[in-house]
């Protein structure tokens, strides 16, 4: 199979699809692969690189999109690059669908199959293509939440971890799955006072039994999500339902009542943010002053550690691509929990989180795939 990896186009968007080390695992099998001209660098892997790994480097991307099987990036293509997309094609990156409809009609327009990180599942539960970029933007919430407290990025003035004699900041982090407990790991390590919000009695006891009495565990009811954030220096949203909308927990009511400089670090953004108030942002302009209090809503957050980001996440998807490109679309046709990951295919949105947040028409993968 002709496998394609794109320069990513997104703002400040520095991660990769493949690594040198993973072209050369495609290659070995027998695929062919072109990576756009200066995709690693961010990373700092060259052209030379990629080709001493075999593979074959394009100048210009409309050509790799076109001529490519398979496209394995990072993030959702841009509108440019949905254009060049095809009937037949494959689409393997993360995609959050489920705000997003410009990019879903696009994506049924083409014909193409699109496959998302972000939905593929696994038999012990969990979402495996998830997971790194959520333990990376997890300790990153942290420190961007640490840096927007400052005095001179509109916020609170407060020191996250204190001082002798002076109280640590309040971090409240809404959401006890794989982002909130990374993110609770950074703030406790800091020094912050920590409460983690979860409707989850199950998470909330790992949590406990993870962290002991240093951490608050709280369920979260609306009243307690209230309280919590009126009192917080920082609240983290680090919610998810797998492909669905992220429920909206923080009111502009509430924000209106939250400490005037107290900061919101929306890590849900990516699934249309869990504050009302909450706007998609870049790195080049990462933050907004919104009823008083400053909100960070980058989409990808994990782009700012390129290195990090771009290592782990190719640690995790590297299996799959190999299927994909072994096998074509049979790789989902055999394994329910790959094929979970199917987001589109063949003019048909086949998952069912996003038909429901958008009113589409649901078709079955299994059926579509047939």
């Amino acid at each position: 199979m002709r496998v394609g990896v794109p320069k990513e186009t997104k703002a400040r968007e520095h991660r990769v699809g493949l690594v040198p080390a993973s072209v050369r695992e495609l290659v070995q099998r027998g695929h062919a692969v072109w990576v756009q001209a200066s995709a690693g660098a961010g990373i700092g892997a060259s052209d030379a690189d990629y080709e001493a790994a075999g593979a074959r480097i394009v100048a210009e991307a409309e050509g790799l999109w076109r001529e490519a099987e398979l496209v394995v990036k990072v993030k959702e293509p841009q509108p440019a690059e949905r254009a060049w997309l095809s009937s037949g094609q494959l689409l393997f990156c993360y995609l959050h669908l489920a705000p997003d409809v410009p990019q879903t009609d696009d994506l049924l327009r083409s014909g193409a199959s699109a496959i998302a990180y972000e939905t593929v599942t696994q038999p012990q539960g969990g979402l495996p293509l998830l997971a790194p970029m959520s333990e990376v933007a997890g300790r990153l919430s942290v420190q961007a939440g640490a840096h927007c407290l400052l005095a001179h990025q509109g916020g609170r003035g407060v020191l996250l971890g204190g001082v002798p004699g002076v109280a640590p900041a309040s971090v409240v982090v809404l959401g006890g799955g794989m982002v909130g407990t990374h993110a609770v790991a950074m703030a406790l390590g800091l020094g912050a006072r920590v409460t983690v919000l979860d409707r989850s009695v199950d998470a909330l006891r790992r949590l406990w039994m993870q962290f002991g009495p240093a951490l608050q565990t709280v369920y979260a009811t609306q009243e307690a999500v209230e309280q919590a954030c009126m009192q917080a220096d920082l609240v983290i949203g680090s919610v998810l339902i797998p492909g669905a909308a992220a429920p909206k927990l923080i009111t502009r009511d509430l924000v209106r009542r939250m400490r005037p400089g107290a900061v919101i670090v929306d890590v849900a953004i990516d699934q249309g943010g869990c504050s009302e108030t909450s706007q998609p942002t870049t790195h080049d302009a990462p933050t907004y002053v919104e009823e008083g209090v400053v909100h960070y809503a980058v989409t990808n957050m994990p782009g700012a550690v390129p290195h990090t980001s771009t290592h782990a996440l190719n640690h995790a998807t590297l299996p799959y691509v190999l299927r994909l490109a072994d096998q074509g679309l049979a790789a989902l046709r055999e394994d329910a929990h790959f094929r979970a990951g199917l987001n589109v295919h063949a003019g048909q949105v086949t998952h069912a989180a996003v038909a429901r947040a958008q009113g589409r028409v649901h078709t079955e993968a299994l059926d579509a795939l047939a």
